[in-house]
């Protein structure tokens, strides 16, 4: 029996910027790792040999000339059709021998989306700015979206083709991994997160991300997110530190009205009753785009149901529910990786 992910439509798509030096290996480990599958490395407006390499080693070369990499992700998504996505850095940090793991628990439970959870002892493999930036970001969305990953900046995942169709895709830079995980969340779906190893970066490849930079621009993507898709939690917090403000100047011009009947700091109270104006203001725009978002989420969940579920081939979906199971148990197994940690597996 033929492996059973050869009758999967798989595609591993890969976004690259000055990438010369681990492209290649990616290529080839993935080739070796998913048989099967499409390879597409785009270039990012790379000023090495990025496409050149990775064109030599068999993979399709697309270009993306707006740099960052949530615009990669952009073209990527919309150009490569595939029933399932395989998203991996091409700097050759990530395992590919992990990936067919990946794609079967996102095939056997019907999932929308893999996360690949970041393992590794390789203290320099992953910095501790970047390890706590992560931690502090990640659970800035736990507290505010919900607690499905614990690896919100991963980069190393697998997608459904209606996660990818449905996908808005407004990100420019690396916040992108942000909006993917917050998509998921806000439309409930079906997830799970996986533990995968992290390596160290190969000699001569330097790492993009700007720690305090990035790290910004992500919790600006954040607020952003909350304000677009919390609407009424964000107004009401905006209601809530205007109106205190107001009270706090109103109160001393209140009491000494009471005691002397005379309103001496007048623009004080002014102001005061501006200020007041613009959290009510604000409240009733809060509830105003609740609605809005309400009807703006119903939407986007009807597109996305218009694309099936994931699932196996009829022919292989027969065999792994016993039908071949014989001939399942005879195929060459895929070699098995060392042991991983265990993570946590969570679908929604």
């Amino acid at each position: 029996m033929p492996h059973d992910l050869d009758t999967v439509d798989l595609a591993v798509i890969i976004p690259c910027y000055n990438e010369e030096v681990a492209i290649g290996r990616v290529v080839a480990d993935f080739r070796r790792a998913l048989p099967s599958a499409r390879i597409h490395v785009y270039d990012n407006a790379s000023t090495d040999r990025t496409a050149q390499v990775a064109e030599r080693a068999g993979a399709t070369v697309g270009h993306e000339p707006f740099p960052g990499k949530g615009n990669v992700m952009r073209r990527m998504f919309s150009d490569v059709d595939a029933d399932v996505y395989v998203l991996v850095d091409g700097d050759d940090t990530y395992c590919a021998a992990d990936a067919p793991a990946m794609v079967r628990t996102l095939l056997d439970n019907q999932l929308d989306m893999v996360n690949g959870a970041r393992v590794t002892d390789v203290r320099q493999a992953y910095r501790f700015g970047h390890r706590f930036g992560n931690r502090l970001l990640t659970g800035l969305v736990q507290v505010i979206f919900g607690k499905q990953f614990e690896d919100m900046l991963s980069g190393y995942r697998v997608f459904s083709r209606r996660f990818v169709k449905s996908f808005p895709a407004t990100s420019s830079g690396f916040e992108i991994e942000t909006e993917l995980t917050v998509h998921a969340l806000e439309l409930r779906m079906k997830t799970a997160e996986v533990a995968t190893r992290y390596k160290e970066r190969p000699e001569g490849s330097c790492s993009k991300l700007n720690t305090v930079g990035d790290g910004l621009r992500i919790l600006r993507m954040i607020g952003l997110l909350v304000k677009e898709e919390r609407p009424l939690a964000f107004f009401s917090t905006v209601f809530a530190v205007l109106a205190l403000l107001s009270i706090g100047l109103s109160v001393p011009i209140v009491l000494e009205w009471l005691h002397t009947g005379l309103v001496p700091r007048f623009p004080t109270a002014i102001l005061s009753v501006g200020i007041m104006v613009v959290a009510v203001l604000s409240l009733v725009c809060g509830l105003i785009l609740d609605t809005v978002t309400h009807s703006r989420r119903e939407i986007k969940r009807l597109a996305y149901l218009e694309i099936p579920a994931p699932r196996w081939p009829a022919e292989v979906a027969a065999a792994r529910t016993g039908g071949g199971s014989a001939a399942v148990a005879r195929r060459a197994p895929d070699p098995e990786p060392a042991a991983l940690p265990a993570a946590r597996v969570a679908l929604s």
